[in-house]
């Protein structure tokens, strides 16, 4: 290091100490470098829930996490804090960042833990989600890695209640994988057409999963494939412009249930020409490995899930999100769900109704009802009835 002689001057005066000057003519840490492209975003989620009747223990899983809906009926709920840090790739030819995910409260009991026993998992408040390494490489396009545990890549609706025009889930989202542990690779084949495709542990989520440390075993090399198409209509399609198709599959391991599953999906969002308008359908559909039924081999089991939504935005603060729904599961899962009676139904229909309203700055307020009609009367909602209603409000901060 170099020092002038007013430096110095300051030095032996007693007015700069020797590590600030030496600070002064270093450049900015590489540490320090990264921290000040790091971005903090995150939203609180909470809820109010009335579901009407008694005895409602067993109700459709309304939360992102899989978790029975009467967990929350008839009060006021906590759903989760999200915190995320994130640093997105740069301008370099080859360059990186990162993103992590913190949740916190009980939609995030059981949704992606790994470091806690299985008892403690299934009732920690803590978990993980896209947490991973983002990989730029100049290649053709340009080719976009993710390396750690990241959302699947099928599916209409996401985890964030704010992303998604209704507030509780459908059925397509609750037969779908929620998370992965692997690699992504994302390609833009042209600008309206992305290509994913990806190698991860399970098909079910858990940070570090394997497919081999379950009974019954799969060989160390088992691993879960993946791929989808995302199609984007081009800005000079006129009132079409931003609608967007996308299809995949994925095929593994389902740690949680020990069985193999393979799930298809197709589902997109058309711009109609009349304004503020917007149609959406989804359509999920499951495959299942043979299992067994109190210690009987059984046939695979089937899950099909479709749905279609509607979005009016009324106002520039005034929105209406409809969607209809119809579920079926067959094969052993039918006779399971005749079994148990309660979970998910043999076969089901279901209306929701959002109205959203923005009325505080970073706010988003919604009013929702929902209806759930189990068409093969099988009471699966444990309340001696194949009828099951909720209103409830939903307030997210997002920041």
């Amino acid at each position: 290091m170099k020092c002038n002689a007013w430096t110095l001057a300051l030095v032996g005066a007693g007015l700069l100490s020797p590590p600030a000057a030496t600070w002064a003519e270093e450049k900015p840490s590489s540490v320090l470098t990264a921290l000040s492209s790091t971005t903090l975003s995150g939203y609180v989620d909470t809820s109010a829930h009335w579901n009407l009747g008694t005895r409602n223990a067993n109700l459709p899983p309304y939360t992102p996490n899989g978790q029975p809906g009467g967990t929350k009926a008839d009060g006021f709920n906590l759903d989760v804090v999200a915190l995320t840090l994130n640093k997105t790739p740069g301008e370099e030819a080859w360059s990186a960042g990162y993103n992590a995910t913190l949740l916190l409260g009980p939609d995030a009991v059981g949704y992606n833990t790994s470091f806690l026993g299985a008892r403690q998992a299934a009732q920690s408040d803590f978990s993980l989600k896209d947490t991973y390494l983002e990989l730029h490489a100049p290649l053709g396009n340009g080719l976009d890695l993710k390396l750690g545990t990241f959302t699947e890549i099928i599916g209409y609706e996401v985890y964030e209640a704010a992303n998604n025009p209704n507030y509780t889930r459908s059925y397509g989202y609750i037969i779908e994988p929620t998370q992965m542990t692997g690699w992504l690779a994302a390609y833009q084949l042209c600008p309206s057409l992305l290509l994913n495709a990806g190698l991860c542990d399970t098909w079910s989520a858990g940070v570090n999963s394997r497919s081999f440390n379950t009974a019954p075993a799969r060989a160390e090399s088992f691993k879960t494939y993946m791929a989808s198409l995302a199609f984007a209509a081009p800005t000079n399609s006129g009132a079409w412009s931003g609608s967007t198709l996308s299809g995949g599959v994925i095929n593994g391991w389902d740690a949680a249930n020990l069985v193999d599953k393979t799930s298809f999906y197709i589902g997109g969002t058309l711009n109609t020409p009349i304004t503020n308008v917007k149609l959406g359908a989804a359509y999920d559909y499951v495959i299942l490995g043979p299992n067994t039924i109190n210690g009987t081999p059984a046939s695979s089991g089937y899950q099909n899930a479709a749905a279609l939504y509607l979005n009016w935005q009324a106002t520039e603060k005034l929105a209406f999100n409809t969607r209809g729904e119809y579920f079926s599961q067959s094969g052993y899962l039918a006779a399971a769900a005749t079994a148990a009676g309660a979970g998910l139904p043999k076969s089901a229909f279901a209306l929701t109704q959002t109205v959203q309203y923005d009325l505080w700055k970073n706010v988003i307020a919604r009013a929702e009802f929902r209806w759930d009609h189990a068409a093969d009367a099988s009471n699966p909602f444990a309340n001696g009835v194949d009828n099951a209603f909720l209103l409830a409000a939903n307030l997210i901060f997002k920041f």
